[in-house]
C-alpha cells in the first residue's frame, strides 16, 4: 500500500520536527538560550520558515526543549525510587542534576522567565519537584537526611554545587562532585554527621 501525498507530508513534518528539536537541544546545550534560530535551522538541515511553522516564537522552542530535559530528569529520578538504598539514590539524583547542568547550558539557565511563564514547563517542573520530594522522603525515613530537608532544597543545593564549581569549567570536573559531597554531608542528621566524621 503506497502512502498518500497527505501521509507523506505528515511524515515529512514529523521528521522535520524531530530533527528541529534534536538540533535545538544540542545547540541550546552548547550555547544557551542565546543561540539563534538560524544556527538551529542550519544544524537541523531545514529553513528558518520551517522552524516557525512548528514553533511560532523562539521562546516556544526553548520551552519545548526545556520540558523534554525536565521530563528526562524526572524519569531518571522516578527510576531511582525503587533503589534499595535511599541515601545512595538521593545522592545519585543530585549528581544527575549537577551533571545535566554541566553539559547543558539551557538546562542550567532553566531558572529564567520561560521556566515560570510557560504552563507546560511549570507542570514539568512540578513533576520534577514531586519526584525530588519522594526521593528525599525515602532518605529522610532512612535517617540519611535531616527532617527539615525538602525536595526543593535538593534541587537548589544541586544547582549550588554546580555553580560553586562552574568558574573552573571542565578544567576541574572533580570539584563538582567534591562540593556536592560537602553539601550532602551537611544535610545529614547531626548524630550521623558526627559518626561519619
Amino acid at each position: 500500500m503506497t502512502s498518500t501525498p497527505t501521509g507523506r507530508l505528515r511524515a515529512d513534518a514529523a521528521h522535520n520536527r524531530r530533527a528541529l528539536l534534536e538540533a535545538a537541544a544540542a545547540t541550546f546545550a552548547e550555547q544557551g538560550m542565546d543561540a539563534s534560530i538560524a544556527q538551529i535551522a542550519a544544524r537541523a538541515g531545514i529553513g528558518k520558515g520551517t522552524v516557525f511553522r512548528h514553533f511560532a516564537t523562539k521562546d516556544q522552542l526553548v520551552a519545548a526543549v526545556l520540558r523534554a530535559r525536565l521530563d528526562e530528569f524526572t524519569a531518571a529520578g522516578a527510576a531511582l525510587l525503587d533503589a534499595a538504598d535511599p541515601e545512595a539514590a538521593l545522592l545519585e539524583f543530585m549528581t544527575l542534576g549537577v551533571e545535566m547542568q554541566a553539559r547543558d547550558r539551557c538546562f542550567c539557565e532553566a531558572g529564567t522567565g520561560i521556566a515560570h511563564s510557560d504552563p507546560e514547563v511549570r507542570a514539568a517542573g512540578t513533576r520534577l519537584f514531586e519526584t525530588a520530594d519522594a526521593l528525599t522522603d525515602q532518605a529522610r525515613r532512612q535517617g540519611s537526611v535531616r527532617d527539615d530537608i525538602t525536595g526543593e532544597d535538593i534541587l537548589l543545593l544541586s544547582r549550588a554545587a554546580y555553580q560553586a564549581a562552574a568558574p573552573t569549567g571542565d578544567l576541574a570536573p572533580g570539584l563538582r562532585q567534591r562540593y556536592l559531597r560537602v553539601i550532602f554531608d551537611g544535610m545529614r542528621p547531626q548524630e550521623k554527621a558526627d559518626s561519619s566524621s
